[in-house]
């Protein structure tokens, strides 16, 4: 049977038993010391998922996938920012649609250049609702894609976007506050979002301490991703993964 038509990761995504941590890689912010690291105690701490991807980087993907497909039975997850970012090495990608913006290319466009590649990959497609929220600094994500985040203190709005995104067919809604936020996504919508939706729901961004797992967990989140803070010291991947198995 065709990988895309498995659906092994998604199957575990939405499984019942506990919430999920997955952190996120970036290749061109880890040497190899720092990726041999980051594996080895992601594999003590047994994180459901590895995502490889970040807002530049491009030429590194393949070989970083490649370190950890050999050094891990995780699973590899792309969380691709360009279409430079892709590796049939990869065990899935999230294919992701951005849904708070309007810029076709991040909408469609993009995903209509890799829709060949990505059909022969091999790979498990999982279809994203990707919903970028303010905060108080301008986040990687938003620069990139010359988009406006949804504003944090418009809940209707997000809750409506995220409806939409389950309506048009995404398997996942993902809240993302972006890369090095200096604020992660309020309890309050996290909460809102979860209720009026029934696909998983994935949150990222400033995300750093035990609380905000916890917090963020207990407000609905089927999935944390974590990468600045690990990205800074790995050993709080650790910390991140004794909360999650609380869940």
């Amino acid at each position: 049977m065709d990988s895309q038509l498995k659906g092994s990761i998604y199957n575990s995504i939405i499984s019942k038993n506990n919430k999920k941590l997955a952190i996120l890689i970036d290749p061109g912010k880890k040497n190899d010391e720092s990726l041999h690291d980051t594996i080895k105690i992601a594999n003590q701490a047994k994180v459901d998922f590895i995502m490889v991807g970040g807002s530049l980087v491009s030429g590194y993907i393949n070989d970083v996938v490649n370190v950890i497909k050999k050094s891990s039975d995780i699973p590899v997850i792309l969380f691709p920012g360009n279409l430079m970012q892709l590796s049939d090495n990869a065990d899935g990608i999230l294919l992701l649609s951005l849904i708070s913006g309007r810029n076709p290319d991040y909408l469609i466009g993009n995903h209509v250049l890799a829709a060949s590649y990505l059909k022969n990959s091999g790979l498990e497609i999982i279809p994203t609702g990707y919903i970028l929220i303010g905060t108080q600094c301008t986040s990687s994500v938003e620069y990139i894609s010359n988009t406006k985040p949804i504003p944090a203190d418009k809940p209707e709005l997000i809750v409506a976007t995220a409806i939409a995104g389950e309506l048009m067919g995404n398997k996942i809604i993902y809240l993302e506050a972006g890369s090095g936020s200096c604020s992660r996504i309020k309890r309050n919508i996290i909460s809102e979002v979860k209720q009026n939706i029934s696909v998983p729901l994935v949150v990222g961004g400033g995300v750093k301490t035990r609380d905000d797992i916890k917090d963020i967990f207990e407000a609905g989140a089927d999935i944390i991703v974590v990468g600045s803070a690990i990205e800074e010291n790995p050993a709080m991947i650790k910390t991140f993964a004794e909360v999650a198995w609380l869940f």
